[in-house]
């Protein structure tokens, strides 16, 4: 990750913590008794579980009445008890139920706290992954940029900007606007075109630049979303905007075998197929798929434990074939639209939130953004699973007032475990 995304990241949630009313942060439960000499001692992690909760009417409008013994929450099946309640309406933050106390140590004396009413704003994260965009787009990108100043980003709302590549965007959360547009100016795309990929080195695993790229923007994405579980009873939208992610691409022209383009490998194809070569990048690149899902899983799993939701945004839009200076099979051409698609729905599915692809109507998308983020309900409670060794664990959120739909994650991840440390 470059440094001044390290930096920004650093800022950024500084401020935001600093921006959640102290009576919104999450108390710890009840201490444990010690243990009794010669038991052996088993530590599990009680952390508040938070999910943003939308319920809306028969006409699609949403229900901002309701109170905790309104809601049922179910993880894994297993009935909690609602511990927080904050209700965002209209973008103010109104603080229904706090979580119980910490326990009061002994020696120290520390004033109540007073509780916060309400918080105006809303918080976001947009994440320009412009080693994934198209130079040849900038004019749209930059338009993109445009409409999400003007249709999502309110006066009152707070909002932060971080780049994976040379545009070097790290802004930390600001309330000015002119920031934005000034911002704006800067992005450009910096993808590779299909010509870098085909004629560019190669590993085992495929082109060696295409996973150097990704790992900078997972890598950096995975990092914020880490930060992001500092931050609670906010919902954390991320506008995540990226053409997508294919390990694979071109994997024909790659090899030579691409009627059209010929490859590195030149025209003979039966030379190709037994080339030694040829076969060892053939026999790596088939779990090329298999290392794309795992990362994708991975930052959706991250993005989960902090209950950030992701937007993610192709400012390619509706897409048709390549350049025309591009000599690419057609065929490989949508296999590689398809998956690099399919990519950003995956991180905004797994998240809860939508993917704006394939698409030129960015308006409508946003204003529906606006929406989903303006009002809902974030719902915590102290996990009672079980089976406290089970990773991932299912969420199903139930209103009780009849004729609403609830919306809400279907499920999170606990952090993995700390590797052991070998002693000497």
């Amino acid at each position: 990750m470059h440094p001044t995304a390290k930096y920004f990241m650093a800022c950024t949630f500084a401020v935001l913590l600093a921006a959640v009313p102290s009576a919104q942060q999450p108390a710890a439960p009840p201490a444990p008794a010690p243990p009794q000499p010669g038991q052996p001692t088993f530590r599990v992690a009680v952390d508040l579980v938070t999910t943003d909760v939308i319920v809306r009417d028969a006409k699609g409008q949403f229900v901002a009445d309701l109170k905790a013994e309104d809601f049922e929450v179910f993880e894994d099946g297993v009935k909690q008890d609602v511990a927080s309640l904050v209700l965002i309406h209209g973008g103010r933050a109104f603080n229904m139920q706090a979580p119980p106390p910490p326990p009061v140590q002994e020696g120290i004396i520390l004033p109540a706290q007073r509780p916060t009413s309400d918080a105006a704003g809303r918080i976001f994260l947009i994440f320009v992954d412009d080693l994934h965009l198209d130079f040849r787009n900038t004019g749209r990108i930059r338009d993109l940029f445009k409409r999400i100043s003007k249709t999502l980003i309110h006066d009152g709302d707070m909002f932060g900007i971080v780049s994976t590549g040379p545009s070097s965007l790290a802004i930390d959360l600001t309330y000015d606007r002119q920031v934005l547009e000034s911002a704006i100016k800067k992005i450009s795309g910096n993808g590779l075109r299909p010509s870098d990929i085909i004629q560019g080195a190669e590993t085992s695993e495929g082109p060696s630049e295409v996973r150097y790229r990704a790992h900078v923007a997972f890598s950096t994405a995975y990092d914020l979303m880490r930060n992001l579980e500092k931050v609670h009873n906010r919902r954390k939208a991320v506008i995540y905007v990226s053409n997508g992610y294919d390990f694979n691409p071109f994997e024909q022209a790659r090899l030579g075998e691409d009627p059209i383009f010929g490859g590195r490998f030149g025209e003979n194809r039966e030379e190709n197929m037994t080339d030694p070569f040829s076969r060892s990048l053939r026999q790596g690149q088939q779990f090329a798929d298999a290392d794309l899902a795992r990362e994708l899983a991975e930052l959706t799993r991250a993005a989960n434990r902090a209950n950030a939701t992701m937007y993610t945004i192709d400012p390619r839009g509706l897409v048709a074939g390549a350049d025309i200076d591009e000599q690419v099979d057609p065929v490989e051409w949508s296999n590689h639209v398809r998956k690099t698609q399919d990519s950003l729905r995956v991180l905004a599915d797994q998240t809860g939130g939508i993917a704006v692809v394939n698409q030129n109507d960015f308006d409508k998308a946003l204003k529906r953004i606006d929406a989903e983020t303006s009002d809902y309900y974030v719902l915590g409670y102290y996990s009672k699973n079980p089976d406290p060794l089970k990773r991932t664990r299912r969420i199903e959120v139930k209103a009780k007032r009849l004729n609403v739909d609830v919306w809400s994650r279907t499920s999170y991840s606990l952090r993995p475990p700390p590797a052991p440390t070998s002693s000497k």
